[in-house]
C-alpha cells in the first residue's frame, strides 16, 4: 500500500477551503500539487523526517479535503449496508486514521519528482470528475495517477486514487471483505484500532 500514499501526496494539501472551493477540479489539483512540491523541497523538518510535524500538517490539511466517510463506504462495499451508524462512524474514523498515518509516514518520500497534467474536460453540471496526472521521477518510470473528485457543497473532495491502473479503494476493499467474511465488520473494527494503535507508539 505505500506506493500509493508516496505518490497521492501532492493533492492533500489545498491553499484553503474558500479558495478551492470556487477552483474547477484540475486547476485545483494542479495547484495544490505545485504548492506541496515547494513546500517538501524547503521544509527542513520535513526533510528530517519530523514525523510529529508530519502528522500535524496531515491532520490539518487532509481531513477538510477527502470524504473519508465515502471512500471508507467504498472500501467496504456491499458489506456497509450491514454496518449500524455506529459501525459505520467506527469504521470510518479508523479507516481515516489508518490513511492519516500512512500520509504521514511517506511524506518525506518526496524530492524531486514533478508533475504532468493531462488535458481535463469537464461538462457544465458534472459533479464526479477525474483528473489525470503522472509523476515523473528520476531515473524511473512515470507513473499515471488519476483522481476521482466528487463536488459537494464544500468543494471539490477526493473519494479515491487510482495508481498506476490500481485504484486506492479496491484494493484496500479485498482485505476488508476477507476481514468480514471471518469475523464480520466488529472484527475489521478491532483490527483497524489494534493496527492504529500499534502504529501510533512508533
Amino acid at each position: 500500500m505505500k506506493r500509493f500514499f508516496i505518490w497521492l501526496l501532492p493533492l492533500m494539501f489545498f491553499l484553503g477551503s474558500a479558495h478551492a472551493a470556487e477552483m474547477a477540479p484540475d486547476a485545483l489539483v494542479k495547484e495544490t500539487a505545485q504548492d506541496v512540491l515547494a513546500i517538501i523541497k524547503k521544509d527542513k523538518d520535513i526533510q528530517a523526517g519530523s514525523q510529529k510535524k508530519l502528522h500535524d500538517l496531515v491532520e490539518a490539511k487532509v481531513l477538510p479535503h477527502f470524504d473519508f466517510k465515502l471512500m471508507t463506504q467504498y472500501a467496504i462495499g456491499k458489506h456497509w449496508r450491514q454496518a449500524t451508524p455506529e459501525q459505520q462512524e467506527a469504521l470510518s474514523n479508523e479507516f481515516r486514521t489508518l490513511l492519516v498515518r500512512t500520509y504521514s509516514t511517506s511524506l518525506s518520500a518526496y524530492k524531486n519528482q514533478t508533475i504532468e497534467y493531462k488535458p481535463f474536460k469537464m461538462q457544465p453540471g458534472d459533479t464526479d470528475v477525474t483528473v489525470k496526472t503522472q509523476v515523473i521521477q528520476p531515473g524511473g518510470q512515470p507513473v499515471p495517477i488519476d483522481y476521482s473528485l466528487q463536488k459537494e457543497a464544500s468543494g471539490w473532495k477526493v473519494y479515491d486514487v487510482v495508481v498506476d491502473n490500481v485504484s486506492l479503494v479496491t484494493n484496500y476493499r479485498s482485505s476488508f471483505s476477507t476481514e468480514i467474511r471471518q469475523s464480520g465488520i466488529g472484527g475489521l473494527i478491532k483490527t483497524l484500532v489494534e493496527k492504529n494503535q500499534v502504529a501510533a507508539k512508533k
